[in-house]
């Protein structure tokens, strides 16, 4: 490649790596880092433009749209769905919990399938299974059809039983997307680029909360249409909304870098094919046993699965009781949802300074630690603050949105072989969700609606 046709560069680490095992981290295989200048040709960066303009946007939606739905709950509860079910501020901190619940079945099964080959078992866990097997874009819309499915019947829900097994099965179903989309960035992009589409796809979580709150104010404006109250019909729009969005997926989602709607020339054959070197991932369908232990006996898989559940405590109840804790300060049911808008901008905030800072100082780790401490002071503020400036306690305690996507940047640039990565991320989404089904369970009915145990 001439000096004159640099139009790019990044800093990246380069290692030796051997892509068949990915073993460029173990004991057996020990590597020295070097400090480069990955210089990418025009024709690769027509490549990563036409890559990210035809795989992020759909990625964006199904974000988006999964966080539509989880911002429904925290809605419906000023918008009369305790009342009319009966519930008490117990059971509603179970409905926050029990989606939970639903997803961690979803993520021990992929983390089962991989301890239950290593044993040699022949027993055969679904999601892991199919996340392997099938093209992601096919499974990933089907599940999406389904789930929308199950958000559109909770709005027909009477009782606390039915809102319960709707949000397990809602949990069970939306727990698929996140490994989806991990495999996929980790597989499409360069390491040096994945931090950057994390970044991205954490902007979509809080823009699913900010257009997910919009769309419900509107929404509770149809109270008593049809006979119906505005949470239900919040359930019934962002239900159809999520089949819509699995269909889209099912036909457009590019799940390979061969995929027909990147149309690749002969020329960026070889760039994809050059590419997948440096990521140190080539999606396969065979599972590798000595992955599995090597990742198992890593100290930092076990200190990032604590850190993925201590962040993860306040993102469970906060997503859960967040209209509650501002409708606890004397604000109106429609006022409290109004002022979640600003919940969705401080996540996509965080998310995309934290990123694009990590990525201007070449540290990861020092940038998360940034963004904790600015959540951690966020919810002291929650705590010792009176009256209405306790928002910006709220506001701040959003900054573990940027600690998340950095967190996953580590592994992404750091683990090496596919199943070692699909190994990785089942931890550390266990630890994730176990963090998120703590947090409503720790929001107590008796301290409502301060909740100051939970803060």
């Amino acid at each position: 490649m001439e000096r004159e046709q640099v139009q790019y560069t990044e800093h990246v680490n380069e290692k030796r790596q051997q892509l068949d095992d990915g073993y460029a981290e173990s004991d057996n295989h020990n590597s020295k880092n070097n400090s480069t200048v990955l210089i990418k040709s025009p024709e690769e960066i027509a490549f990563l433009r036409k890559l990210n303009w035809t795989l992020l946007p759909l990625i964006f939606l199904i974000i988006f749209i999964q966080f539509c739905d989880k911002s429904a709950l925290t809605v419906a509860a000023v918008l009369g769905i305790i009342e009319d079910t009966g519930m008490s501020g117990s059971q509603y901190s179970w409905l926050g919990s029990i989606f939970y619940l639903g997803y961690l079945v979803c993520q021990t099964q992929l983390l089962t399938k991989s301890v239950l080959f290593y044993f040699e078992y022949s027993i055969q866990v679904p999601n892991n299974y199919l996340i392997q097997r099938l093209p992601i874009g096919r499974y990933l819309g089907c599940v999406l059809v389904i789930w929308g499915i199950v958000m559109g019947a909770t709005g027909a829900c009477n009782t606390f039983g039915q809102l319960l097994a709707t949000r397990f099965l809602l949990g069970l179903f939306e727990g698929v997307t996140y490994p989806c989309i991990y495999i996929l960035l980790n597989t499409l992009y360069r390491k040096s680029e994945q931090s950057r589409c994390w970044g991205f796809v954490h902007v979509g979580t809080g823009m699913g909360t900010i257009l997910g709150v919009v769309i419900a104010y509107g929404l509770a404006h149809l109270d008593g249409v049809k006979g119906l109250r505005g949470w239900r019909w919040g359930y019934i729009v962002f239900g159809i909304a999520t089949v819509v969005v699995g269909f889209l997926t099912f036909f457009f989602l590019v799940d390979d870098t061969h995929h027909r709607l990147l149309r690749l020339t002969e020329k960026e054959k070889e760039i994809v094919q050059e590419r997948s070197k440096d990521n140190c991932v080539v999606r396969n369908k065979e599972i590798k046993r000595e992955q599995m232990w090597e990742a198992a006996k890593e100290p930092r898989l076990w200190i990032l699965f604590v850190v993925f559940l201590l962040n993860s405590l306040q993102n469970g109840g906060l997503i859960t009781f967040s209209a509650l804790l501002v409708q606890g300060l004397g604000f109106s049911s429609l006022n409290s949802i109004i002022l979640q808008i600003p919940n969705g901008a401080a996540a996509a905030f965080f998310a995309m300074v934290s990123v694009l800072l990590a990525h201007k100082l070449q540290r990861n780790t020092f940038t998360a630690i940034g963004t904790t401490i600015i959540s951690l002071l966020g919810c002291i503020f929650l705590a010792v603050i009176p009256g209405t400036p306790k928002l910006v306690g709220l506001y701040l305690s959003w900054a573990m949105t940027g600690t998340s996507s950095l967190i996953l940047t580590l592994v992404s640039n750091n683990v090496s072989g596919y199943t070692k990565k699909v190994f990785y991320n089942a931890v550390l989404i266990v630890g994730q969700t176990f963090g998120n089904f703590i947090g409503p369970l720790i929001m107590v009915e008796d301290q409502a609606p301060t909740y100051w145990g939970g803060k």
